[in-house]
């Protein structure tokens, strides 16, 4: 990828711009939006989980279901579906139709707000496709990206349909999938608008080893790990447990780490376990980026260097935020401390990929 306005490689040599027609710009906005509106996306998920609202709906109806509720008689009748399962009776028996309706518009914003995704996706696709628009080889890899996003459609109801019998809440493992997909989503919009319109560097500079590259791909890895841990312990309320830092129970290896049968089952479903590994993937995450920003600081490249620096400094800002969340989580998780954090990560991942794209843009040595 070149260099952008206003940086300089080592020697004097002149900037070099990412360039690119004004479809490309166009094309690249596009997908910076729909990422925008992917990381939005995130945050409702976020806000419907801890309102506990994402059984309210108990029904999934991909194009009907955009309508909510038109009248009372409407809104009793979607009462009376949620009066039919576990959560309501074990739950939020006796709850009022407006307490209802709270939880119902929240989990209504959430789906409504993915079927505005896809069409903000596949319309602009279709139009900047017949205007020919898109840069050669591009619009396969988009048509995929849509595909997975309707996939992430049917894995939110998935997740859902874990929940509406048997149970009071959904399945963790359906939430790390639902949760991991999208993430998922966001870094390839991410990574995708970034790769439109890369030039090389007018003069091509030896910057980067192939251990800096791998390092980049083990920080995209690693946060994508984290994500689905931290989608356990969500999904198993493993937040509300040990609400003390740096320590677990008075240790810093607690005990009761390997309680269940058999014993890899500990790793997704122990409570204990679940929360001590997402601290110590939040530790591998923190010390590697830190590491990699001064690591890379002797690189010709200056934008490699900018990318690992701010990657370093919103890793730290992320476990700040982790930290500050669970220590204040005394019996339930304060909604503006679970969305920054939530939100944090798919911050963090987006950076992660910047940072990725340009290791990789960037001619390596030996």
């Amino acid at each position: 990828m070149a260099m952008i306005s206003g940086g300089r490689a080592a020697g004097g040599s002149a900037p070099v711009s990412a360039g690119g027609s004004s479809g490309e710009g166009a094309v690249r906005a596009w997908l910076l939006l729909v990422a925008l509106l992917v990381f939005a996306m995130i945050v409702v998920g976020g806000a419907t989980r801890l309102t506990d609202s994402g059984l309210s709906i108990t029904e999934w109806q991909p194009l009907l279901g955009a309508i909510p509720p038109l009248g009372e008689a409407h809104w009793l009748e979607a009462f009376e579906k949620y009066k039919q399962i576990p959560e309501y009776h074990l739950v939020n028996k006796g709850m009022s139709l407006d307490e209802f309706k709270f939880i119902y518009w929240w989990e209504w914003s959430h789906r409504f707000l993915g079927r505005f995704i896809g069409v903000a996706f596949a319309l602009p696709l279709v139009v900047f496709a017949a205007l020919g628009k898109l840069p050669r080889g591009l619009a396969p890899k988009l048509v995929g990206i849509l595909a997975l996003g309707a996939l992430q459609g049917f894995f939110g109801w998935y997740m859902v349909k874990s929940g509406l019998v048997e149970r009071i809440d959904v399945s963790h493992y359906r939430l790390a999938l639902h949760l991991a997909t999208a993430f998922l989503i966001l870094a390839l919009l991410v990574w995708t608008a970034l790769d439109i319109g890369a030039r090389p560097a007018a003069i091509r500079l030896v910057t980067v080893k192939p251990g800096h590259r791998r390092i980049a791909w083990a920080l995209v890895g690693l946060v994508m790990a984290q994500v689905v841990l931290g989608a356990l312990v969500a999904g198993l309320k493993a937040g509300l447990t040990y609400n003390t830092w740096p320590l677990m129970d008075g240790r810093l290896v607690p005990n009761g780490l390997f309680t269940l049968e058999p014993w890899f089952v500990n790793f997704f479903e122990n409570i204990t376990t679940v929360q001590f590994d997402h601290r110590l993937v939040a530790y591998l995450v923190v010390g590697l980026a830190v590491w990699n920003a001064f690591a890379l600081r002797g690189v010709d490249d200056e934008r490699i260097v900018q990318s690992a620096t701010v990657l370093a400094i919103a890793t730290l800002v992320q476990m700040g935020l982790g930290i500050w969340t669970l220590l204040s989580a005394q019996g339930a998780i304060p909604i503006g401390l679970g969305l920054a954090h939530q939100g944090g990560a798919a911050i963090v991942l987006a950076i992660a990929v910047w940072h990725l794209h340009r290791v990789l843009r960037s001619p390596a040595r030996g």
